[in-house]
């Protein structure tokens, strides 16, 4: 705000000295202010002179030789001039008045109607109208830059949530360009119907959600886990929009879900300790009895004791096959291509694709993918994916699809199949020990999968839909792409 004491630095930019003089007069005379008053009769210094912002207050007249007041106002306005600017017309002329107030002049004055009381009052409320505008626009300055620059994902939409606005995180979250948002509602971008209807109840009875989680897939296909804040504001016309923010989770998530899941295993693998040696204390006075009544029974009765030595040997077995799956994996750790554990993998598992003549579609990258893993251990964990997902077909159009990406500092597996797919109460079961759908299943493959994968810092996730089929994506989070002269790709 400028005091009466600050003085008023005025430029006059009139191609007519006559006039120059005239207003400078009107100026001087006002009382209780000072002004330092500057002529420029060139349009082209002008401009100058306007971009190197050494001015408080400019006054144009509308005629400036080939150009006018109205061209100099746009350009000014273009190179963001943020000082105040008066037109002055030797004649009124309401078209051009409007004209001069939509470009943005401050105000409008006819020459012939100029007073010192009507300059006084012109200056002070364009001065004052310029000190509350370029407050305004450092605020504004101020927080756009927060909303640009903020990690979270910002985002402002209509009442419809088409999106209006949206910071580069906003961007970055979904994977789409901003003109390709804004062609987007918010309802469009979130799975579940429920959840949608969730939030249009919510902001119809409160106006605003709070820490509502949502989901939705990314346009790489990718699932992330969000928490969403939502609010109704209104803008200076009274209309109605929303702003909002997204808060990622996903890593989140991910954490929480395999802390539970190794929570679940170290307790079921104490269960299993307990049971195994409760269990194999009795089984091994069996054994002994048995070794004891062998040479006293006859040939004949000796069928049961077969029987029962068959069975005491079975429960054995299972017993190590519990311990073993419940244990932490020991790796010996080497340096492997992918490519070459999946490959061996496949041809493990190729008389069963052959046998349900399944179509197997493999595609690797051209370079070695390598990572420090233990080859058999992981031949372990994808053959036990690639059987389920060859179980799971039950058709005679079956497809079987292996893809390995490079993204980033990670290498990811995927496995994917045509089956039956998995209902969504079942995928967050799918690791869990004992937890089969399978009618003579034990439900410790996939326990074990997990527990190879997890010794080799890799993640899982899995993706399905019932009666479309399933995908399994393992990434691994530490590995390196080595170039070699030869490609590791084999033909299927």
């Amino acid at each position: 705000m400028y005091s009466n004491d600050q003085q008023v630095r005025i430029l006059i930019i009139d191609d007519d000295e006559d006039d120059f003089i005239l207003t400078r007069t009107f100026l001087e005379s006002i009382e209780d202010r000072k002004f330092d008053i500057q002529w420029c009769y060139n349009y082209k210094r002008a401009l100058e002179l306007i971009a190197q912002k050494q001015f408080d207050l400019y006054f144009v007249d509308y005629r400036l030789g080939a150009k006018t007041g109205i061209d100099l106002l746009r350009e000014a306005c273009e190179n963001n001039c943020e000082e105040p600017i008066i037109l002055l017309t030797g004649k009124g002329n309401s078209a051009i008045d409007k004209q001069a107030m939509q470009m943005g002049a401050v105000d409008y004055l006819v020459k012939s109607d100029l007073t010192t009381e009507k300059l006084e009052r012109c200056i002070r409320y364009s001065l004052e109208r310029s000190a509350t505008l370029k407050a305004l626009k450092a605020n504004e300055r101020k927080y756009r830059n927060i909303f640009e620059k903020s990690k979270e994902a910002v985002f402002t939409t209509n009442e419809s949530l088409m999106f209006k606005d949206v910071n580069e995180a906003m961007s970055n979250l979904f994977g789409y360009e901003k003109q390709q948002l804004f062609q987007v509602s918010l309802y469009q971008l979130i799975e579940g119907e429920s959840i949608r209807q969730t939030i249009r109840e919510q902001l119809s009875s409160k106006g605003e959600v709070n820490d509502l989680e949502v989901e939705f897939y990314n346009s790489r296909g990718k699932k992330r886990n969000c928490i969403l804040f939502l609010s109704q504001e209104e803008d200076n016309h009274n209309h109605r929009y929303f702003q909002g923010i997204l808060h990622d989770i996903t890593n989140q998530k991910k954490t929480e879900r395999a802390t539970l899941l190794a929570e679940k295993l170290a307790a079921t693998g104490r269960l299993v300790r307990t049971l195994a040696h409760e269990v194999r204390n009795p089984l091994s006075n069996i054994h002994m009895s048995l070794e004891q009544l062998i040479a006293s029974i006859k040939p004949e009765d000796k069928i049961y004791l077969d029987i029962i030595e068959r069975n005491g040997k079975r429960i054995n077995d299972l017993i190590t096959e519990l311990l073993t799956s419940s244990r932490p994996t020991e790796i010996a750790f080497e340096n492997l291509a992918l490519q070459t554990v999946i490959d061996e993998t496949i041809n493990a598992a190729l008389d069963r694709i052959t046998l349900k003549q399944i179509g197997l579609k493999v595609n690797y990258p051209e370079y070695p993918c390598y990572i420090k893993g233990d080859k058999e251990k992981l031949k372990i964990a994808f053959l036990n994916i690639i059987i389920n997902a060859i179980e799971a077909i039950g058709h005679n159009k079956g497809e079987l699809g292996i893809l390995i990406t490079h993204n980033e500092d990670n290498f990811a597996v995927e496995i994917t199949d045509n089956g039956c797919g998995i209902p969504a109460e079942n995928l967050s079961k799918l690791f869990e020990p004992y937890f089969t759908s399978k009618r003579n299943g034990i439900g410790l493959g996939l326990a074990s999968t997990l527990n190879i994968l997890q010794s080799h810092s890799a993640t899982v996730e899995v993706k399905s839909k019932v009666g479309a089929g399933t995908t399994f994506i393992v990434t691994f989070n530490e590995s390196q792409k080595i170039p070699v002269e030869t490609p590791l790709l084999q033909k299927y």
